[in-house]
């Protein structure tokens, strides 16, 4: 490993921020929120509460506990009736369980002592601090990629809910980040890519047209996950330019409704067509692009960004308003 590389100082940075997040949540006390339940136990306890038919197998992957521990876990709640466990009605050979109307009293106190401390934290930071934290988790989520861990049913990041919207102060710095790092990592971009980017957005930040011209941010728990613009190129014609979808967003629809929102716009603002290029690398985007209707017209090789390729025009033809 070469002596420039960052990644033992990233480690230890890492760590350094997991010893203090631990410490300030409480994660390190022997009992959570001075009750008879461990953190473990307590996330164990909601698990059960908020995702039905549940099973041990299910806790034990959402939670990655080892099966003895989470065995014996299980066996006190069952003794002290927290527990109620049923035969699947789908399969006979699987157990459900459930928690009894003891258990959820036995949770009631400790979800609503965590809801207070954490409003403690978070009422010691003004509104903008507030959210910038919270955008802060959101955005460690998305780059790791894990699985939730605080909502009914976990799942994937790709499941959790987002939105479009206009961009704000700094989006199109992100955008021009973004995509350089991201093609860079993926294709193996160089940096003439990423300056073509920089000029496409500087140009739309310094003179667009919002009657006919617009760009969207893709948004999930306060993190930019993705985005798109639709810019003039005449009066007939729109152009669709900078789609992009982080990696752990992907798979939710994202690059769809991107692509749908810019043919919806482009209609309502009067094109007659709209043309994007885009490289056939770009498998992913390709395929939104025929999903959409758009055609390939024309391909050309070209080593601009590095890597040889093949550039390709694409076009959609819109139906004139009736």
């Amino acid at each position: 490993m070469s002596e420039q590389t960052p990644l033992p100082h990233r480690i230890a940075a890492i760590r350094r921020f997991s010893r203090f997040y631990t410490g300030a949540i409480g994660a390190l006390r022997e009992r959570l929120h001075d009750s008879r339940f461990s953190l473990t136990e307590a996330r164990v306890l909601y698990e059960l509460a908020n995702r039905p038919a549940l099973t041990a197998a299910d806790i034990g992957r959402e939670l990655g506990l080892d099966s003895g521990y989470l065995s014996r876990i299980l066996h006190r709640f069952a003794r002290d009736g927290l527990l109620r466990r049923d035969r699947s009605p789908h399969d006979g050979r699987q157990t459900c369980l459930t928690l009894t109307e003891a258990g959820r009293a036995a949770l009631a106190p400790l979800e609503a002592a965590s809801t207070s401390e954490i409003g403690t934290l978070l009422g010691r930071l003004p509104d903008p601090a507030q959210a910038a934290l919270v955008a802060a988790m959101g955005q460690i989520e998305t780059l790791l990629g894990g699985r939730l861990a605080g909502g009914p049913g976990g799942g994937g990041t790709a499941s959790r809910p987002w939105l479009l919207r206009s961009p704000r102060p700094g989006d199109i710095g992100w955008v021009v980040g973004r995509h350089g790092a991201l093609y860079a990592e993926e294709y193996g971009f160089d940096a003439r890519f990423e300056a073509l980017v920089a000029k496409v957005a500087g140009a739309f930040l310094e003179a667009n047209d919002p009657v006919c011209e617009r760009c969207w941010i893709a948004e999930r728990d306060g993190v930019n996950v993705g985005s798109i613009f639709l810019v003039r190129s005449d009066a007939q014609t729109a152009r669709l330019r900078l789609l992009l979808v982080e990696p752990a967003a992907r798979g939710a629809g994202v690059g769809r409704r991107l692509v749908a929102e810019c043919v919806a716009f482009a209609g309502s603002a009067g094109y007659r067509r709209i043309v994007l290029w885009t490289n056939d690398i770009l498998t992913a985007a390709r395929h939104l692009y025929v999903q959409a209707g758009f055609c390939l017209i024309a391909s050309k090789p070209h080593s601009d960004f590095g890597p040889p390729m093949v550039g390709e025009d694409w076009e959609l033809e819109l139906r004139p308003p009736a």
